[in-house]
């Protein structure tokens, strides 16, 4: 049996079966990319709530795991040479569950390092600016009487909606007919995008073809809704 003691985070999380995967998080779109991967492979794993809506991810436990304070993280108990692995962003542990069991990357190194590729574009691109859409026209930031963030984030949000959609013509997934990290880590944001944020109009999202097919396919997976609603809210 693992023993996590040494992790101050177990004691406000405490795990029921310490030699599973123990998950971190909240189904926010990064949260759900770690959900939806470890559905999709089937690893088994134990999802602890963090209610970033009570600032439990600044808590003195869970920055002792993320010093950023962001979800999700995990301890893989069973990590390289069998002794448990702390991580944290999501795209490293997107990387990490796909190298542990050699899945949801392809094997030829050429295409394996393009999927990669695209899980920076979107933690580098696709999720900061569409974050930021969200920011200034669902939340505070919509009080604001000078809408040009607004709009320098529409129009940053649109343009990368655009990339995507050249990407997908011709293709099942990102990488072509291989489902991957890339496409798990796209889902959630693009979904968030249009639903949550309600920002549809504002990125003229009905005027692409590709990435809503693409979206409708990765959403129908079993794994990717079960994912989305991993952790439970409590």
């Amino acid at each position: 049996m693992a023993d996590l003691s040494s992790f101050p985070i177990a004691s406000r999380w405490p795990a029921a079966h310490p030699d599973r995967i123990q998950l971190y998080s909240t189904p926010t779109p990064n949260g759900v990319k770690v959900s939806i991967a470890l559905e999709e492979l089937g690893l088994p794993y134990e999802p602890h709530f963090v209610d970033i809506g009570q600032n439990q991810s600044w808590t003195p436990e869970f920055l002792s795991l993320n010093p950023n304070g962001k979800i999700p993280a995990i301890i893989d108990p069973d990590g390289p040479g069998g002794a448990p692995l702390p991580l944290f962003e999501s795209g490293a542990i997107l990387l990490y569950l796909a190298e542990k069991t050699g899945r949801l990357l392809p094997a030829d190194p050429a295409a394996r390092i393009q999927a990669i590729q695209w899980v920076f574009f979107q933690m580098g691109g696709v999720g900061p600016i569409f974050g930021q859409l969200g920011y200034f026209h669902k939340f505070a930031g919509r009080e604001l009487e000078d809408k040009r963030p607004l709009q320098r984030y529409a129009a940053e949000s649109k343009r990368l909606l655009g990339v995507l959609e050249t990407r997908l013509a011709g293709r099942a997934w990102i990488m072509g007919d291989e489902y991957s990290i890339a496409d798990i880590s796209l889902l959630g944001w693009v979904r968030n995008l249009i639903g949550f944020y309600g920002a549809g109009e504002l990125v003229e999202y009905d005027k692409l073809e590709e990435v809503p097919r693409w979206l409708e396919a990765g959403l129908a997976r079993p794994a990717v809704q079960r994912g989305l609603t991993i952790p439970a809210r409590g």
